[in-house]
């Protein structure tokens, strides 16, 4: 009998089955966000990243152009288990033979290729308007800015992206999710919390004005407790995001697990969303300390999560999204690794006997309770991991490296 084999029969006492897991796991999409691969540049400025996100590193190996972001994505796809859909951001347009257009002039042609890319995958496609690096962020500010003409312009770019966002989702089938995030804030103090508040509530109202079909579209609204520069006041809080979400149809609260305080989790968070909103977006990063934007890792908190997305049945209700960073190591095992992670969490947690742990809390046999839920963390669940790894034609954890080393030696190290 192999390692499999024995795992399933373990599995098996425990009433769970593992095949039937494995052909869940499978179908649930992840995205996978391009960003990634050239440290957040995209392909519409020269510039440096500003908008408070920062990037660390200067790895050897960074994409360069399109067709190199786009190669290496499909490298990272073929060294990760499990359905995917491509995250991408507005700042990512292709202008062919030059014919640039700023943001607020965006158009579905200009993602054509994106959209190539996603169909010879047969895979959806996310977006973000791109509230950064630009020279039309006006002291900080964008959607809350008091210039009604800076406000006016990336409005505009919003809704270009609402646009783009149902061509993706009629191109491919597949519902595309549209999150807005702003870095807008202060660095220090402000005197009026609540004015710029007021202006990126009607702004963002503004570009949901823009028509668009639900089922297609789902826009989101994502928070954040500080950013580079703006460390005394962020605009798009956690309360306003959310309470904006909950008071407007249609629009989606989306959770960064990097965007809270340091003691929140956002684990205990998704159950607590879920009660009240049929659908939520998810952005996966793993923050040391803060939004650092690290490789995500299979650590307790990205466990965590995916345990609380499948205890609550939120596989069907719970858009999951990668979103970090670095380029202090090879972008293509940041990628990967952070996929591969996310993948082990959410495997492990539809390995987990949730529904005896769940009567014996409700029965008070809270003793029992905390001796079974150490149990499960020493159950045979590499051995289901490794056999996923191998259906799926993907290197197992001890195989990927090499392949990684390879693509470095014979692709990355030629980018002069």
């Amino acid at each position: 009998m192999n390692r499999y084999e024995s795992a399933k029969e373990i599995y098996a006492k425990l009433g769970i089955d593992t095949e039937e897991v494995l052909n869940t796991i499978k179908n649930v999409p992840v995205s996978l966000h391009c960003w990634q691969g050239d440290d957040v540049k995209g392909f519409d400025q020269d510039g440096p990243l500003t908008g408070g996100i920062q990037t660390t590193g200067n790895y050897p190996g960074r994409a360069r152009t399109p067709d190199e972001l786009m190669a290496d994505m499909e490298k990272v796809m073929s060294l990760c288990p499990g359905a995917k859909k491509l995250n991408v951001h507005a700042c990512y347009a292709i202008f062919e033979d030059g014919q640039f257009v700023d943001r607020d002039k965006l158009e579905p042609k200009h993602f054509a290729k994106w959209v190539a890319l996603a169909k010879k995958y047969n895979m959806g496609l996310d977006f973000n308007p791109t509230f950064f690096s630009h020279p039309k962020v006006k002291d900080g500010l964008t959607l809350s800015s008091p210039d009604k003409a800076t406000r006016d312009f990336w409005i505009e770019h919003g809704k270009a992206c609402i646009r783009i966002s149902e061509y993706f989702a009629n191109e491919t089938g597949i519902p595309c999710v549209m999150n807005i995030w702003t870095g807008d804030g202060y660095k220090d103090i402000p005197s009026d919390r609540m004015g710029p508040r007021i202006r990126y509530k009607e702004s963002i109202e503004e570009i949901l004005s823009e028509p668009f079909d639900k089922s297609k579209v789902k826009p989101c609204v994502e928070s954040k407790v500080f950013g580079i520069g703006v460390e005394a006041y962020t605009v798009g809080s956690a309360e306003f995001s959310l309470s904006f979400a909950a008071m407007h149809d249609g629009c989606l609260p989306l959770m960064d697990n990097g965007h809270y305080h340091p003691t929140e989790v956002v684990s205990d968070k998704i159950p607590a969303l879920l009660a009240f909103f049929p659908e939520i977006a998810l952005h996966i990063t793993r923050p040391i300390r803060w939004d650092s934007d690290h490789a995500v890792l299979f650590d307790d908190e990205t466990k965590e999560m995916a345990k609380e997305i499948v205890r609550c049945d939120g596989l069907n209700r719970v858009y999951m999204a990668l979103d970090y960073f670095d380029a202090s190591i090879n972008r293509i095992s940041s990628w990967s690794v952070g996929f591969r992670s996310w993948q082990k969490a959410l495997l492990m947690a539809m390995l987990t006997p949730n529904a005896k742990l769940k009567q014996l809390q409700d029965e008070n046999r809270l003793t029992e309770l905390m001796v079974a839920q150490e149990a499960t963390k020493v159950l045979p669940f590499g051995d289901v991991w490794n056999e996923y790894c191998e259906r799926a034609n993907v290197p197992t954890d001890c195989a990927l490296y090499a392949e990684i080393e390879k693509y470095e030696k014979e692709v990355l190290s030629k980018r002069v």
